[in-house]
């Protein structure tokens, strides 16, 4: 992989840039925008990133920081999902706080926000409560977002419970966006100036790339990704203005940027040192890059995997047709097809070849599509596998890259049928499965209780994180198991929006 991102210099330059915007006050409130942990969007669009920059760059200032964790009532009301983990907002606040102790940085406490009396947000204060963790709950700010005094007084951020922190710098985050990040960081600055407290607001969000253009890939990459939240990258006109340079934001900021700068001016009774959103931005992700070219290209290929992750979503029902249709229109405005991800061509025509044989043997099932998922290895060779009684075409097709990999030829069998046999009946016969394949967990478990007796085996499964960072595409949309352990293993997956099957319930 060719590398656009110098990771090293970035956190460098980014812990000096934060650590020089905490002299100016006793405490920093510092929004984090996107993600924690496994950044994996800034991953694959800078080449060279590291998905857990962020963490290390808090854990780098571990003794100046605490962390204040949002989450939305109502999302947790509607069991909102993020879709990268597939798991409950609820549920990735609590794994939040494992992965920042496991980094030795210290949670203060959870806000719940917008909080009123919902019954499933109440269930989940009980449960962190008896844990031992603080929680707060946060009603929504009266006044909001016209009437500034009403807002910066007793009856707006006043109502508020005051949320005691000992460190210079608070970090705001949340597991998604409209979390309430900026009015939990505003209230704690209204608290703080009634005690006399000199704090500050600031905000780390990665994309879109101040210091790149309003239409260069990257940027339009975030525009893709957001698709679903209507974001639109725009030039900030409150920056050319007050210094005749050229900057990019986009529309939420530029739009709330008015009413934040009069609510800070109202809640510090003096002008704001901020003449434009951009200012209040630390992000310096733009330094990082050490090649344009690098960057831009993966950022069109990013644009190309949004693509089909929209369309899946709106195959499945999580978003709404005028979503998919902003990203086509992202991809015609880079002119770029679904064919130019390399592993879709492959993957396709593995399905068509598979369609047309069992044609031939009069074997093609009427309710039944047949899958395919073609593997980009490191090198550049293309693997694919097919979908079988035996097991899923991700499996397979994981099977085969690995033996690629291992210099095993095609037609070695690396798993007995004395192994496999049994657990197809398990699922089958004891289990219930209407899908007795194995899916790419069962197949490495069964790799490897094989690896016990045969050596090749074992050469495969060490070849295993050799597939991290490798592209795939599915002709079908996968499993959840499927999806969840090529995750696990760092590919990167897409899928044509088609099931598997006419099947609502029983599909793979």
């Amino acid at each position: 992989m060719k590398v656009g991102f110098d990771a090293k210099k970035y956190l460098e330059e980014q812990s000096k840039y934060i650590l020089e915007r905490v002299n100016d006050y006793d405490k920093l409130y510092l929004e984090f925008g996107g993600k924690l942990l496994g950044d994996y969007h800034a991953k694959r669009v800078l080449p060279g990133f590291d998905e857990d920059a962020k963490i290390k760059l808090l854990h780098k200032l571990k003794d100046k920081v605490e962390i204040i964790i949002c989450v939305y009532a109502g999302d947790i009301e509607r069991n909102k999902i993020r879709g990268d983990f597939g798991i409950t907002y609820d549920m990735d606040v609590m794994r939040l706080i494992d992965d920042l102790r496991a980094w030795e940085l210290e949670v203060n406490s959870v806000v719940i926000t917008r909080y009123n009396h919902q019954p499933a947000a109440q269930v989940f204060i009980n449960k962190l409560e008896r844990r031992g963790i603080k929680v707060y709950k946060h009603q929504a700010t009266k006044g909001y977002p016209v009437d500034v005094n009403t807002i910066v007084s007793e009856e707006g951020y006043g109502q508020n419970p005051y949320i005691e922190t000992t460190k210079p710098i608070v970090v705001v985050t949340a597991p998604g966006p409209g979390s309430g990040k900026l009015a939990t960081c505003l209230s704690q600055l209204y608290h703080e100036n009634t005690r006399g407290k000199t704090a500050g607001y600031s905000k780390f969000e990665t994309f879109p790339v101040w210091n790149v253009p309003l239409k260069h890939p990257l940027n339009i990459a975030y525009e893709a990704a957001t698709a679903d939240l209507k974001d639109v990258n725009m030039i900030d006109s409150f920056h050319m203005d007050a210094y005749g340079e050229v900057a990019t934001n986009y529309n939420r900021d530029i739009e709330a940027f008015p009413v934040v700068k009069r609510i800070i001016e109202r809640i510090t009774g003096q002008e704001a040192i901020y003449k434009s959103p951009t200012d209040m931005g630390v992000n310096r992700v733009g330094f990082g890059i050490v090649d344009d070219e690098v960057v831009k290209e993966a950022s069109r290929q990013e644009v190309i995997r949004r693509y089909f992750k929209t369309a899946c979503e709106y195959k499945k029902g999580y978003v709404d047709y005028a979503t998919f249709e902003r990203v086509r229109l992202i991809m015609e405005e880079l002119g770029l097809q679904p064919f130019d991800r390399k592993v879709v061509e492959p993957a396709c025509n593995a399905a068509h070849e598979m369609e047309r044989r069992l044609a031939q043997n009069g074997q093609t099932e009427k309710n039944h599509i047949c899958s395919a998922v073609a593997i980009e290895l490191e090198d550049g060779t293309v693997v694919t596998g097919k979908t079988s009684e035996l097991m899923t075409a991700t499996a397979a097709a994981m099977l085969n890259a690995i033996k690629v990999m291992a210099h095993v030829a095609d037609e070695i069998h690396l798993m007995s049928p004395v192994i496999l046999e049994p657990i197809r009946k398990l699922k089958s016969d004891t289990l219930g499965s209407q899908n007795p394949a194995l899916n790419c967990e069962e197949m490495l478990i069964a790799l490897t209780i094989c690896a016990a007796t045969n050596p090749m085996a074992q050469v495969c499964l060490d070849h295993l994180s050799g597939l991290k960072g490798c592209q795939a595409h599915s002709t079908t949309i996968l499993s959840r198991s499927d999806e969840e352990c090529l995750r696990k293993l760092g590919v990167d997956v897409t899928c044509a929006a088609e099931y598997p099957s006419d099947n609502l319930y029983y599909n793979n």
